[in-house]
């Protein structure tokens, strides 16, 4: 993407996003703390500790050298973006003195305050976080599975995911089918969902002008439907099939093998299923005992700390905060309070008090965005949106508007990562 921003225009678009670069306060006192999950989260709070308190040892538990980011993977699906462009690494932390592990958590002993990792190594720790992401509950749709996965992708978390979807999209014929399942919330980025129907439509648009689109959503409304709607009627007329859960949007079954699509009133055959189940805090963070009957962990806002589990903290999407989002810019926004709060109790050192940022750029086209953004604040023990902050594409926003929030959607995308892994 290009524009007309200045320098000065993204650096302080960049400023305004979750800082890490916090001085040292703490150089001397120990203590270890381990975290689990190398995503945004995780990461962020990895690198803010080790910044706050160098004298506290930070071991961040990665299940692989390296991450792929789920912000923007929508556009390597849709045929305009890379792969490589969404992977990072964990060098930088590293240098900044974070021990890196590659590796699976398997189990938490919280009374002797040990993670045991799947080649039976067992790490001691005084505080733990955990980040881990989502998982999935499989079995709520009659037919998939996580062993179906490999034919009927979630691309729900980004990596080899993203680019089987977008392999299956290129083999799919003109005139084809593509059938989209999206489930109930909470879920990981809601605008997600609508980000992914338009640029799959955008694809289909320049090369397979013949195919549809079909959504099964679950829920009776999806975010910034006004937006999405108004845009697809504008790039895509008649292209997208959008059912909502009144309108036979619930899917009982799918065929892994046709690629049939069963509702109560309909079955339906596609080329190409892109099934995201419902969603929950992942494995880890169940067998900590940090989720509760929900699958998600609640949290303490002012902390993150787990009000199931001492001298656990849960971060990112596993942790149920309403009403901030799951998105990456709170992840880290939450990352930086939890990182003040372990270190506080760690090290006896005051630091700020919380408050977060959620900011949202969703993609309708290249050039086409959209921003659904704001600050939240805790008061009372609760976590406050601040309304004065909130910041929203309008409906019947100009074609500048619109192209100026696509530029800031990779701006902020960039700026993140710089700041998580840069």
């Amino acid at each position: 993407m290009t524009s007309g921003w200045s320098r000065r225009t993204v650096l302080g678009l960049i400023a305004t996003a979750p800082t890490l670069a916090l001085p040292g306060i703490a150089r001397a006192k120990g203590g270890r703390v381990v975290v689990v999950g190398g995503g945004f989260g995780g990461s962020a709070a990895a690198r803010t500790i080790k910044r706050l308190a160098p004298g506290i040892e930070v071991t961040l538990i990665a299940r692989d050298t390296s991450f792929v980011c789920c912000p923007g993977s929508n556009t390597v699906i849709g045929g305009f973006g890379r792969i490589e462009d969404q992977t990072v690494g964990y060098d930088a932390l590293a240098k900044d003195g974070v021990t890196i592990i590659t590796g699976r958590a398997e189990a938490v002993d919280t009374d002797a305050r040990t993670l045991r990792l799947a080649d039976g190594s067992v790490l001691p720790y005084d505080k733990l976080v955990l980040s881990p992401g989502i998982g999935f509950f499989w079995d709520e749709v009659e037919g998939v599975s996580a062993a179906t996965a490999g034919r009927i992708p979630h691309a729900w978390q980004a990596g080899e995911q993203t680019v089987l979807l977008r392999r299956q999209l290129e083999a799919m014929p003109d005139g084809g089918t593509f059938a989209l399942v999206a489930p109930v919330g909470p879920l990981r980025c809601p605008p997600a969902v609508g980000e992914r129907v338009s640029l799959i439509a955008h694809y289909f648009k320049t090369a397979k002008p013949k195919s549809k689109i079909i959504v099964f959503d679950a829920k009776s409304k999806f975010a910034l439907q006004p937006l999405f709607e108004e845009a697809w009627a504008a790039l895509y007329p008649g292209m997208i099939d959008y059912r909502l859960a009144e309108s036979d949007g619930i899917v009982r079954a799918i065929d892994p093998e046709t690629r049939t699509v069963a509702t109560d009133f309909d079955d339906v055959a596609a080329n190409v299923v892109n099934f995201i189940p419902r969603q929950r805090a992942g494995d880890i963070a169940l067998a900590a005992g940090t989720a509760d009957e929900t699958g998600w962990c609640p949290v303490d806002p002012a902390t993150f700390a787990s009000t199931r589990v001492p001298h656990v903290h849960v971060i990112g999407d596993a942790a149920f905060a309403p009403p901030l989002p799951k998105a990456a810019a709170a992840a880290v926004s939450v990352a930086e309070t939890c990182a003040q709060a372990i270190v506080r109790d760690l090290t006896q050192t005051d630091v700020a008090g919380p408050q977060w940022h959620a900011g949202c750029y969703s993609l309708a086209a290249p050039g086409h965005g959209f921003e659904a953004s704001t600050d939240f604040h805790l008061a009372n023990g609760q976590v406050v949106v601040d309304e004065a902050t909130m910041r929203r594409t309008p409906e019947g926003a100009s074609a500048v508007d619109l192209q100026a929030a696509a530029d800031k959607a990779e701006l902020w995308l960039r700026g993140i990562m710089g700041q998580v892994w840069g």
